[in-house]
């Protein structure tokens, strides 16, 4: 007789995910209200699926299913490996803090480097050490996403980072998330706030120590960067080959501020990057750039919303993919200019490069404008290598593999030149080239 299984409920399984953790969750008072809360808006629509406008391409429910079960907390043997890998991400004269499996592990960062300007916090210790009721916004899901909401509702640790008014921090500060656990969750959420005046960079890394396999991470970063303040934030996700990546960033720019955002994905099974920028403040400068690095059956989505409130501000945006065997590139791109943002000036472009017939890349740039009186365009294309300048190097000496890595490295260069430290810019061009040695 012929055994009839039944079919998993995604929502389900999340619900219990949820019902598990509660217990491992920090924060009292309000805290379990608005984690059940944003629990809630998520259970209303579930995991994202193609039927949601911003997400028809990347479709969660199809390509993950369900919601895995909350990473333990790391043991030793699981915090040796995750060193190993931290240090092999270090970016040059960064200050590193180390969040593994989920977890702030203050033993594998760099607390004695930190700068009089700055200060640290794990978000479990101020969740855990706060008065009831007040640092609960920490966890309160200020969108209608879905991943976002299931973040403020699960997330176990991250750091809280102030940096006060007028202050300038030196050192870059790179968070660094490892995984060490196979089919296993982790949820990390992270608040930057930056002073009238106030500059800093911040790195992101995302890697995998041995032997992880088959993790769902999910993070978000929540950035509010004050008037004449600057901020660099790059994030670099080099995951496990069949690990997912859903990472989200929320940031408001103040008046007069600069933001120079940079993302960087190259490797893993499937990820998501979203990024939702609100220019607050008139005479706010915003770069957004970003590049996906994708061979085998990567699925990695960029998708990227730029908001317009105020007059005279102006944003740039350029993105660029390199796309092999079956791999395939999302970029979404959105402008949206108010009514009363008059005089923007807003520019977004996306390029693929595809290597193989199989290669996909898909873009949807959009300019969504209210307002009279402003400079905006978006654009779009995908193609191959030109066999033409291939030619050309071939007929100057260099191997047919050296002449289309030269291409590579230019067509990527046009997004990673854009970063304005050098000491980044380095690390970056380092991680894309390291991905390019890989596939030759």
């Amino acid at each position: 007789m012929k055994q009839v299984l039944p079919k998993a409920d995604p929502e389900r399984a999340s619900g219990n995910v949820f019902a598990a953790a509660r217990g491992r969750l920090p924060g009292a008072g309000l805290v379990p209200q608005i984690r059940a809360s944003a629990f809630e808006v998520y259970e209303r629509t579930g995991l994202p699926h193609r039927g949601m406008e911003d997400w028809k391409y990347t479709d969660l429910r199809a390509l993950i299913g369900e919601v895995l079960p909350l990473a333990p907390r790391p043991d030793a043997e699981a915090l040796v490996r995750a060193k190993v890998s931290a240090e092999q991400v270090s970016a040059d004269q960064a200050v590193k803090l180390v969040l593994v499996d989920g977890i702030f592990v203050p033993e594998l960062s760099d607390l004695g480097r930190l700068e009089n300007e700055l200060v640290v916090r794990s978000l479990r210790e101020v969740l855990e050490n706060s008065a009831p009721g007040d640092m609960a916004g920490l966890v309160l899901s200020t969108t209608n996403d879905s991943v976002i909401s299931l973040n403020a509702a699960l997330a176990t640790d991250g750091l809280v980072i102030t940096v006060a008014d007028g202050n300038a921090v030196k050192r870059p500060i790179q968070i660094v998330h490892v995984a060490t656990g196979a089919s296993v969750s982790t949820f990390t959420r992270s608040y930057l706030q930056l002073g009238k005046g106030a500059h800093a960079a911040i790195v992101e890394s995302f890697v995998s120590a041995e032997r992880a396999s088959g993790y769902q991470a999910n993070d978000a970063i929540i950035a509010l960067v004050g008037n004449e303040a600057s901020l660099s934030y790059i994030r670099v996700a080099a995951a496990a080959s069949d690990a997912v990546n859903i990472s989200s960033a929320i940031i408001a720019v103040g008046a007069r501020a600069k933001l120079d955002l940079f993302s960087m994905t190259c490797s893993g099974s499937i990820s998501r990057y979203q990024g939702f920028i609100s220019l607050a403040g008139e005479g706010t400068k915003v770069s957004a750039n970003g590049v996906n690095l994708i061979r085998g059956e990567l699925h990695a989505d960029t998708t990227m919303v730029v908001d317009h409130a105020v007059p005279h501000c102006t944003s740039r945006e350029k993105f660029r993919a390199v796309i092999d065997d079956r791999g395939r590139s999302v970029f979404q791109g959105r402008i949206v200019v108010r009514p009363a943002a008059r005089k923007t000036d807003a520019t977004l472009t996306t390029r693929a490069l595809l290597l193989s017939d199989q290669a996909e890349a898909d873009s949807k740039p959009e300019l969504e404008i209210l307002a009279d009186d402003v400079t905006c365009g978006h654009g779009a294309t995908s193609g191959a290598l030109d066999n033409s300048l291939v030619f050309y190097l071939r007929a100057r000496g260099l191997p047919e593999k050296d002449a289309k890595s030269l291409l590579i490295k230019a067509f990527l260069g046009e997004s990673i030149e854009e970063i304005t430290s050098e000491n980044l810019r380095d690390f970056v061009t380092a991680q894309a080239e390291h991905w390019l040695q890989a596939g030759r």
